[in-house]
């Protein structure tokens, strides 16, 4: 073997502890000092409410209270009056008018021949059983032509006349009925008919007759 030739070169030296720096100088003067810490002050504590101004408080609350207390009462009491107006009012509106026989018998008219409504007509007849079978049976007719012809048969009536009969009032008209198609009158006759009325808790019809 041949011997080998030593390495040449730069030779590592061994690390060094670093070493501490000291302030870094400043050309022509003495190195700066560091700026000292200004110690903080510990915050100021809140004042405690004092009891007088909790007490002033709590009086305002109480006072804000009955206030509203008493703006509610007021609300609710025209509330109330307003509603027994319109009671008032709501009962005056369809109150059954029988001070007047012609009245009511023009009343009776609508609602049994226009309205054809037996219980609303109810309310203008006398209370124990009223003879109608004679008017019964011409609303009858007037229903069965509709029915079989598809015409519109309407009632109406002229002035109502009112004579004393003893304990009774006669109220006599002429009764129109039309037939009409289409809004066209195709047909039209008029009947004499006296309707009788008695003043039981007001006056109501107790009898209709076709007169002769």
């Amino acid at each position: 073997m041949q011997p080998q030739e030593p390495v040449t070169g730069p030779v590592s030296q061994p690390p060094q502890p670093p070493q501490a720096r000291g302030p870094v100088p400043v050309s022509g003067g003495a190195p700066t000092p560091l700026p000292s810490l200004t110690p903080v002050p510990p915050p100021t504590p809140l004042p405690s409410p004092t009891p007088g101004a909790e007490g002033g408080r709590r009086l305002r609350n109480r006072r804000g209270r009955l206030v509203l207390a008493l703006v509610a009462g007021i609300l609710g009491l025209l509330c109330l009056g307003g509603a027994g107006v319109f009671v008032s009012l709501y009962d005056e509106a369809t109150e059954i008018k029988r001070s007047e026989p012609d009245a009511v018998a023009d009343s009776f008219l609508r609602s049994y021949l226009v309205n054809r409504d037996d219980e609303e007509s109810s309310l203008y007849t006398c209370k124990s059983r009223p003879d109608l079978e004679a008017l019964s049976t011409l609303r009858k007719e007037m229903i069965s032509r509709e029915k079989d012809y598809g015409v519109k048969v309407s009632a109406s009536w002229s002035t109502l006349t009112v004579t004393d009969d003893g304990n009774w009032k006669n109220v006599r008209t002429d009764l129109i009925i039309a037939g009409s198609l289409d809004g066209n009158t195709i047909s039209r006759r008029t009947e004499s008919w006296s309707f009788g009325l008695v003043d039981d808790d007001g006056w109501r019809v107790c009898r209709a007759m076709k007169n002769p």
